[in-house]
């Protein structure tokens, strides 16, 4: 199976280094369409308006313009309710909500929250702040030498003081797909609810928050080509008026008086001040480009460009990958014997390849793995076979001059 689009992507026209450009780090940031991009220019040009705050034309249709794109939200990740989604800036901010909100009303000093060994550090920092502010406990799932996240542990580590589960959709290291059906589960047997760090997953995997049942899902609209500048945030409904707003300030009131303020209801209590409303708009683009590919074949495409891609990269001895998950997406990371992961990341730049070196700000993970850094490898649905063929040769390449 191919998907050709790679000429809807102005950025491949041009030379890196004299070399065609290999983007290999879309678990990073994704590239843009020029639907999004135009989408971008058109609303400044000639659409721009702040949104909820005027009742004039302009306003009018660019508050229509961003609702629709929450409303296109809502069936890619089929919500059940109306007004499940919030806007914030990025998947971090989307996780630093729900610590912030939940900590404050639920956790309280001994309480325990529960994550894994394969979090990014923005599913992490926030309920260290609450665990160093409420003097909370952080238990970890733990994963196994290939990656495996080992769900049979969960339950010993569930007490009658555990609050809430958080935990990733796919690792952006290992690229482990984790079983949130399962965990749901368990979960639901002690009445706790489930927080799913969604930022890779909600791109390249299915993702319908009724069938994983989770309470919250956060992920970012520049994992899925679309802007920078927009985070996403499903919250089941009946949190909603359980939780006090994140931040203050306009947009987010009812009334206002020196006495009292009353909070807007829903979703737009999170939405404080101006929010980025071309970045919002344009993101609706991206969800159509996902929406007309069809997210299930991107899917089995990228899957079978990373499959593809290990089993060439497995005939080098030099090769050690960072784990081998049994459900993995299209993600994998690797180092070359002796050579440090920044510097086989230099000598992949001269030939114009993106990865990215690093930990990945997955530091616990390369900790239970004894590794101090990795070298990450990403697809898209931009990338093909010739990519590989280029990564295997830039391999070879630092071999030889490492050698």
């Amino acid at each position: 199976m191919t998907i050709d689009v790679k000429d809807q992507f102005p950025i491949f026209k041009q030379k890196i280094k004299g070399k065609d450009l290999v983007y290999l780090d879309s678990a990073n940031s994704s590239q843009k369409p020029q639907s999004v991009i135009d989408s971008v220019s058109q609303f400044y040009s000639n659409e721009f308006a702040n949104v909820g705050r005027g009742i004039y034309q302009l306003a009018s249709n660019a508050s229509e313009k961003y609702e629709q794109t929450r409303e296109e939200l809502k069936k890619f990740i089929n919500c059940k309710e109306d007004g499940e989604i919030v806007f914030t800036k990025n998947s971090t901010e989307s996780l630093n909500l729900i610590a912030h909100c939940f900590g404050e009303k639920f956790i309280n000093e001994g309480d325990e929250i529960i994550s894994t060994e394969l979090e990014h550090h923005a599913n992490y920092v926030p309920w260290h702040f609450l665990r160093k502010k409420k003097k909370a406990v952080i238990k970890f799932i733990p994963i196994d030498d290939d990656g495996n996240l080992l769900i049979d542990e969960l339950p010993k580590l569930i007490t009658n003081k555990t609050k809430i589960i958080s935990v990733t959709h796919m690792s952006n290291v290992t690229g482990t797909i984790v079983d949130l059906k399962k965990i749901k589960e368990i979960a639901d047997q002690h009445n706790i609810p489930v927080c799913v760090d969604g930022t890779q997953g909600a791109a390249h995997l299915k993702t319908d928050v009724q069938e994983m049942g989770c309470d919250f899902y956060a992920f970012s609209g520049h994992k899925m080509y679309g802007p920078t500048g927009i985070g996403l945030l499903y919250v089941k409904y009946k949190w909603l008026e359980a939780f006090d707003p994140f931040i203050g300030g306009g947009g987010m009131i009812d009334f206002v008086s020196k006495d009292d303020i009353a909070y807007a209801k829903g979703v737009w209590k999170f939405e404080a001040g101006t929010m980025p409303t071309a970045e919002v708009v344009a993101l609706k683009e991206s969800i159509n480009f996902i929406n007309k590919i069809g997210k299930e074949k991107i899917s089995n495409y990228e899957d079978g460009l990373k499959d593809h891609a290990m089993e060439t990269l497995r005939k080098n001895n030099a090769v050690e990958f960072v784990g081998q998950p049994k459900n993995q997406g299209s993600v994998f990371s690797f180092n070359i014997k002796n050579i440090h992961s920044h510097d086989v990341s230099t000598i992949f730049d001269q030939e114009g390849i993106a990865v990215r070196g690093g930990h990945h700000c997955c530091q616990i993970l390369h900790d239970r793995l004894n590794i101090n850094s990795s070298v990450r490898v990403s697809f898209g649905v931009y990338n093909n076979k010739d990519d590989i063929v280029a990564l295997d040769s830039a391999i070879k390449k630092c071999q030889k001059i490492f050698g």
